[in-house]
């Protein structure tokens, strides 16, 4: 049996998978994210990494990840509309071949 527990600070995840398209400067899309990420008070933290080449019928091309932690919902919320992200996903959008978006509560298992 597995003991877990809803985070008590109330917190927020924003789990995004990304496949871009062929011909994408990534590396000029990240640091345009790591640069609109740091302007926006609301994202309490922020990873990136790239995939390091699990099984392709895993990963279903699927190559960068991206979680950014809040404080709540509604600080979420407030993220989705700040002109910065507003602005950003112009670019980003249209880089992207395939996308996977979560939004969750995080269950605290071990700290």
């Amino acid at each position: 049996m597995v003991w877990c527990c809803r985070d008590m600070m109330g917190g927020f995840n924003h789990y995004v998978v990304v496949k871009f398209k062929d011909g994408v400067a990534v590396e000029e899309l990240t640091e345009g994210l790591v640069k609109m990420i740091s302007g926006i008070e609301h994202v309490k933290s922020f990873q990136w990494g790239k995939d390091i080449g699990g099984p392709d019928f895993l990963r279903q091309g699927f190559t960068h990840a991206f979680l950014m932690t809040f404080n709540g919902k509604e600080e979420f919320d407030a993220f989705q509309s700040h002109p910065n992200h507003v602005e950003f996903s112009k670019l980003f959008s249209p880089a992207v071949e395939n996308i996977l978006v979560l939004d969750f509560p995080p269950t605290i298992v071990k700290a």
